[in-house]
């Protein structure tokens, strides 16, 4: 089975522009995510999709491998797909360009959940385990069923508590996506979704046109990257590694 990484990456960002050019310790952060995902090793290619002329000369003075999008897109999905299409692959992983300390262990569970053959598209999620971060917006959550497969995401908190008496964790949704590429292509074809363009988060595109994503738990540390106080948070983070 042929497996892709692919990143994308781009310049603008709606809360924190330029922030995949943010010094993070002595690396860019799209150098820290590109790095960390080529050392997994568990990719055939590794590759940064991106719309800006600063994060390919980035990748390619690092000796990565990079390419440019033609056009600007609804989302990161849209995006790589324009690259995947001329690929000869079966897997491809989106690994947001924000997610400088990925590693191997859950994108190698992320991989094996298509041992199940009805897997169309996976995802990561973890459990908050701050309470000050379950009412952040930036903080996408997710509920799933019985399979794991999502119910929904929304950057409101899910579920609401309304007994406190239950305790039921609250997971935070790790923005990186494995797709067998039909799925992938499938998804560029449907126009932004109602419940898509509402939350802002491409993935419920999948939920309203019926394709189940399958989520898999993982316990590593991460921050993804949307706010300067992000950053500062990896920074932390860095410093204790």
């Amino acid at each position: 089975m042929k497996v892709v990484a692919l990143i994308p990456a781009r310049y603008a960002a709606s809360r924190f522009p330029g922030k995949l050019l943010q010094l993070l310790g002595n690396k860019t952060v799209i150098r820290y995510t590109y790095d960390a995902t080529v050392a997994t090793e568990l990719f055939d290619q590794v590759i940064v999709v991106t719309d800006s002329d600063e994060i390919e000369k980035e990748i390619i003075n690092a000796g990565g491998s990079c390419k440019r999008s033609e056009r600007e897109y609804e989302s990161g999905s849209d995006r790589i797909a324009e690259i995947a299409a001329s690929l000869s692959v079966d897997l491809i992983l989106n690994v947001q360009g924000d997610t400088p300390f990925i590693k191997k262990e859950p994108l190698a569970r992320l991989i094996d959940a298509f041992g199940d053959p009805t897997v169309q598209v996976a995802s990561l999620m973890q459990k908050i385990t701050d309470p000050k971060l379950i009412h952040e917006p930036h903080i996408v959550k997710v509920v799933t069923d019985l399979n794991n497969d999502a119910l929904y995401f929304s950057r409101s908190v899910i579920p609401f508590h309304r007994d406190l008496t239950i305790s039921t964790p609250t997971f935070e949704h790790i923005g990186v996506y494995a797709f067998r590429k039909k799925a992938l292509l499938d998804f560029t074809t449907w126009p932004v979704s109602h419940l898509e363009a509402t939350e802002k988060l491409e993935q419920l595109r999948y939920l309203e046109h019926g394709i189940k994503i399958r989520m898999v738990e993982t316990d590593y540390s991460s921050v993804a990257i949307d706010t300067p106080e992000d950053l500062e948070r990896a920074k932390v983070l860095l410093a204790n590694i």
